[in-house]
């Protein structure tokens, strides 16, 4: 079966009465080079799990099924269903859940499929929940060895930006605490039926076995960053001093950037991580 070629998928779809949703950003992939490199980049073989969000009519989760130790799709959309279940109905490694991922127990869903074993997260994800499903996944305590991402290059650029550039922000740095980003391949409009307004990437999450950066109280080095980027336009000293995330005065703030030779005019957004770690664990010791 070709999903991934369209005068196959399309006759498929239509024979099942399928429309596709705007609302859901549904945008299935049609190019077999796309495909095949983010199978190559996986590094998915018989003794891996997979957590797939948003299969679509199963073009990769096909791909998956032959290669993986076990496949669990998540997918809300009612109507791709009997499709799905068509498409891989020869593979007995495979669960498909009819369900909203922003609203299950993905905690009951990954112990029960996979235990204590770790797994890969595939998901091809549209904007509107691009980053509440990242942070969700790494803040959630899973074991989760990668993800493989199909995301909007908006967001991939945020995810891959250096300190001091206009993408880099609290995505930048929230993704970069937990793992190393590689960017796969660029996926223009046509390699999608139907063709979205924007260009995707397939991005490659490299989760740490442990963060490389020490913080000595996670929750402060994350409201640091947040009220570091909620007011990107103001100096580090006056986002800080006036965040309604965390209580810190003047003082106390430009001793610390004193002690770390940083000016007392920088802004935030030059700050690396490991930067922001060190000034969170002076700052909230």
């Amino acid at each position: 079966m070709k999903l991934y070629n369209k005068s196959e998928l399309m006759p498929l779809l239509e024979s099942f009465g399928f429309n596709f949703s705007k609302t859901l950003g549904q945008n299935f992939l049609i190019d077999k080079n796309i495909l095949d490199k983010i199978i190559d980049n996986s590094n998915i073989n018989k003794n891996t799990n997979v957590l797939e969000i948003g299969p679509g009519a199963g073009t990769l989760t096909y791909e998956l099924c032959k290669r993986a130790k076990k496949i669990v799709s998540i997918e809300i959309d009612n109507a791709l269903i009997p499709i799905l279940q068509h498409n891989l109905s020869e593979f007995n490694n495979f669960t498909l859940i009819n369900d909203d991922i922003m609203k299950i127990d993905l905690k009951k869903v990954i112990s029960d499929n996979f235990g204590s074993e770790k797994f890969i997260l595939a998901a091809n994800l549209p904007y509107y929940i691009t980053t509440p499903i990242i942070m969700n996944i790494f803040e959630g305590g899973f074991n989760v060895e990668s993800m493989i991402l199909m995301i909007q290059k908006e967001v991939a650029d945020r995810i891959y930006a250096s300190p001091g550039t206009k993408n880099y922000g609290a995505l930048t740095v929230g993704v970069g605490f937990y793992a190393r980003p590689e960017i796969i391949c660029q996926a223009p409009p046509h390699c999608f039926t139907p063709q979205p307004k924007v260009s995707s990437v397939v991005i490659k999450l490299n989760v740490y076995e442990k963060p490389p950066y020490y913080v000595n109280n996670k929750e402060m080095f994350f409201k640091t960053v947040k009220s570091v980027f909620s007011q990107r336009r103001k100096t580090l000293v006056n986002s800080l001093s006036g965040s309604p995330f965390i209580n810190c005065d003047k003082v106390k703030i430009e001793k610390n950037l004193k002690n770390m030779d940083l000016d007392l005019k920088i802004r935030g957004e030059k700050l690396s991580i490991e930067q922001l770690a060190e000034l969170s664990n002076q700052l909230f010791k």
